[in-house]
């Protein structure tokens, strides 16, 4: 499971990840839904489920989501039956959440999951991301997650690792590196 602030780089570097045709055959990224609007060049049921707010009320009623929340207005959710149907399939499960979502999938399959917090390399290269990924967002949002990011880098200690994403090339190295570990240790135990 994967954490941390928007504009860290969790979205680039699990996509990166994912590419390696080795753990393709044994991860699956879970695709969560939102109520929030489409960015430019995203995909419904691959980047996100964009539903609306009605529509997630509905689910969450009708308890079709393991973990949700509420970021700056939106909902985000992860679906339950995509995350069980990959696992019935032997693959492990790979989330990109915040802290409470982190900590309520943690509760629910603590002996499976392993929390890795994403960090920028400075919050003056955090907000040039945020820039430079939202040109369309207005100043008040990205001051609101410059101030979300602020209160999230406070909790990196709580998860089982840590990685600064200065450099993408040698941070997907590392968080394949975290994944391989978590997958082999999670092999053994099983045997």
């Amino acid at each position: 499971m994967v954490s941390g602030p928007s504009g860290s780089g969790k979205t680039t570097l699990l996509a990166r990840l994912l590419k390696g045709k080795a753990l393709k055959k044994v991860l699956a990224k879970s695709v969560s839904f939102t109520t929030r609007p489409k960015r430019s060049g995203e995909r419904n049921a691959k980047n996100y489920f964009f539903i609306s707010q009605e529509q997630f009320k509905r689910q969450r009623l009708a308890k079709k989501f393991l973990e949700w929340t509420k970021y700056l207005g939106y909902y985000y959710a992860t679906p339950r039956d995509c995350f069980q149907k990959q696992i019935k399939k032997g693959k492990h499960v790979i989330l990109c959440l915040d802290f409470p979502g982190a900590s309520k999938i943690k509760k629910l399959y603590s002996k499976n999951t392993v929390t890795i917090f994403i960090q920028p390399p400075s919050f003056q290269a955090l907000e040039q991301r945020i820039k430079g990924r939202c040109n369309q967002t207005k100043t008040i949002e990205i001051k609101k997650r410059l101030k979300l990011a602020r209160q999230e880098v406070r909790l990196f200690r709580s998860y089982d690792y840590s990685l600064v994403n200065k450099d993408l090339a040698s941070t997907v190295s590392a968080l394949k590196k975290i994944v391989l570990k978590a997958i082999n240790f999670k092999r053994e135990k099983k045997e």
